[in-house]
Order: C-alpha cells, then structure tokens, then sequence
C-alpha cells in the first residue's frame, strides 16, 4: 500500500510540475512579446504612410473630406493592429503595462475616428485639437511600453499630421 501511494505521489509530482512547465512556456518574455508584436506594428505604420500620404497638404489646402477619408482608414487600420496585438500571448509581469497600452491605442482609434468626423463637418480647427490630442496620447502611449523597445510599436503621428 505505502508503494502505490510513493508511486501515486510521485507521478502526481511529476504531472504538477510537467504542467507547470508547459504552463509557463506560454507566457512570453518581453523579447518574445516584442518579437511577436513588432511585425504586427510594422504593417500598420506601413499602411499609415501609404493611408496618410498628403493629409497635412489636404487640410492645409482645404480639402477636408478627403482628408477625412484618411483619418477613418487609419483609425480602421489601428483598430485591426490593436486586435492582432491583443490576441498575441502577453507577459504576465508587463499586463498592467500593455492594459494601458491598449487603453491609450483604443482612445487614439478614438481621436482618429474625432478628427474624421470634425474634418468631414468641415471644422478645420475642432480637427487640429484633437491632432494636438493624438500626439498627446501617443505619447503616454509611447511611455508605457518604453522598456521593450520596439522598432515599430511607437506612436509617431508627426510623420504624417
């Protein structure tokens, strides 16, 4: 009897700690997280340099509802990188870190979709504040995931606003 209970604690032990290990093998690292994302954010700034080509020029010279067109396929396009990133496994140590950083993606979707809205209401300088909003929000943004150092996850709005 003690045999088969040394022997049932022993594959119980083996089982606890095979699952854990394939438990943890799961969570990224940072590096593995930064790896995974940056391709993803990389696409998106593609598609904004080719979404966002000219806008400035069009809101300087009036041309507002194409320029709105633009603001709302960018907020489109954001809004799918968001989903990508969401769905990528996380570190567990940096999840309050990239909730905020989501947070802080989900408000600048929010101020594209503003600046759009403003744009096609031809309400030039509504517009230009919440661009100002934008860079604001890319900053904090930008801020809350310093430390991994992505090539491509940074919120840069000055290329094309």
């Amino acid at each position: 009897m003690r045999r088969a209970l040394a022997s049932f604690a022993l594959v119980s032990l083996i089982l606890a700690l095979s699952a854990a290990s394939a438990g943890a093998s799961t969570v990224p690292t940072r590096e593995e997280y930064k790896a995974k994302a940056d391709p993803i954010c990389e696409t998106n700034v593609k598609a904004n340099e080719r979404i966002l080509a000219g806008v400035r020029t069009q809101v300087q010279k009036d041309k507002l509802k194409p320029a709105a067109a633009k603001f709302a396929k960018a907020a489109t396009a954001l809004k799918g990188t968001r989903r990508q990133l969401l769905a990528l496994p996380q570190p567990s140590a940096d999840s309050e870190r990239l909730g905020n950083w989501f947070e802080y993606m989900q408000e600048e979707i929010d101020l594209f979709n503003q600046v759009a809205k403003h744009l096609r209401a031809e309400e030039k300088s509504k517009a230009v504040r919440m661009v100002g909003a934008l860079t604001q929000t890319g900053t904090r943004a930008n801020a809350e995931v310093l430390g991994f150092n992505f090539d491509h996850c940074r919120f840069e709005p000055s290329k094309f606003t």
